[in-house]
């Protein structure tokens, strides 16, 4: 659907079987070598879910793609979005966390290089790829690092930005993209990639004539990009599916947007609340991007109330 779901109440009450429980009233962000948890106790209480993380780290870069003013709301506070910052900062981006509000400045952009001291931190430093070659025809990004789930190439990325007319190369490390104008393009990913689709969508909104990807990610966290897009003045079709028919335009303008809440998050906490038997209420949850956790839960056993 093309409409933003609504953010739901997310309650999950189990029969309480243990005395002994123990109480989230709010969570803080703690740097720390190690958690050391005695279990055996269950969970209640209530619980504000974050911003999702990976949707942020989607729409960040997009203020590469027009001048002016950006405002994210409900941002989570997490080291990831420290070093996108930072790396949107080396180009002339102007960031400021206040609270879960992100406040981004786009008007004096000074470089189109992401470096390898910021990039190799972590892995969605490669979306700036797309949005740089979109808007300025050129971009220089050091391969990604920072997975601790292994490597995982990034070569869907490069292969559709081809498509899309963009000359490609790697040289000590880096990805040398330029163009003299991207061309819209039939583009089938496949394997279904999030990173993918993300590059590839935003770059494709810049791009002369129409576009069309095939197995695109069905992800949140690519709808939101694309929602964020159109909220932008892209013209996508399709969004939720895993088929976007994309019109190029000439030139984006800076928006205000509300980030979606962090469904692994909010995952978390349900199952941990199924796990001691507890009673937990969620605040600021998206139940449609929970669908598959709550009819297994459900199945398990629990109860579960969306209000």
């Amino acid at each position: 659907k093309n409409h933003a779901p609504s953010l739901s109440i997310l309650k999950i009450a189990v029969n309480l079987q243990h005395n002994k429980e123990v109480v989230f009233d709010s969570i803080t962000t703690i740097l720390m070598d190690k958690f050391v948890i005695e279990g055996g106790r269950r969970l209640t209480g209530r619980v504000k879910i974050s911003g999702a993380k990976n949707a942020t780290l989607a729409l960040m870069p997009l203020v590469l793609m027009a001048p002016g003013v950006f405002r994210l709301h409900n941002t989570p506070n997490i080291r990831d979005v420290w070093t996108m910052s930072r790396l949107l900062g080396e180009m002339g981006v102007h960031c400021e966390l206040n609270g879960d509000e992100l406040f981004l400045d786009s008007s004096n952009i000074t470089s189109h290089e992401a470096p390898y001291e910021q990039v190799k931190k972590m892995r969605a430093s490669i979306n700036v790829l797309g949005p740089l070659v979109a808007r300025y025809g050129e971009a220089k990004v050091s391969l990604p690092g920072g997975c601790a789930f292994g490597p995982r190439p990034v070569d869907l990325h490069l292969k559709g930005l081809e498509k899309l007319g963009a000359e490609i190369t790697i040289e000590n490390g880096y990805i040398l993209a330029k163009t003299s104008g991207l061309r819209g393009a039939k583009i089938h990913f496949d394997i279904s990639s999030v990173g993918a689709t993300e590059n590839v969508l935003s770059a494709a909104v810049l791009a002369s004539g129409t576009t069309l990807l095939t197995n695109a990610a069905l992800e949140p966290e690519v709808t939101a990009q694309a929602r964020m897009l159109v909220k932008m003045g892209a013209k996508i079709n399709g969004i939720g599916t895993n088929t976007l028919e994309i019109e190029g335009v000439k030139e984006l303008h800076a928006v205000e947007e509300e980030n979606i809440p962090d469904r692994i998050e909010a995952a978390t906490f349900l199952i941990a609340a199924a796990m001691t038997r507890g009673k937990v209420l969620l605040e600021n949850v998206n139940a449609y991007h929970l669908t598959a956790v709550i009819s297994k839960l459900e199945e398990a056993g629990c109860t579960i109330d969306v209000t």
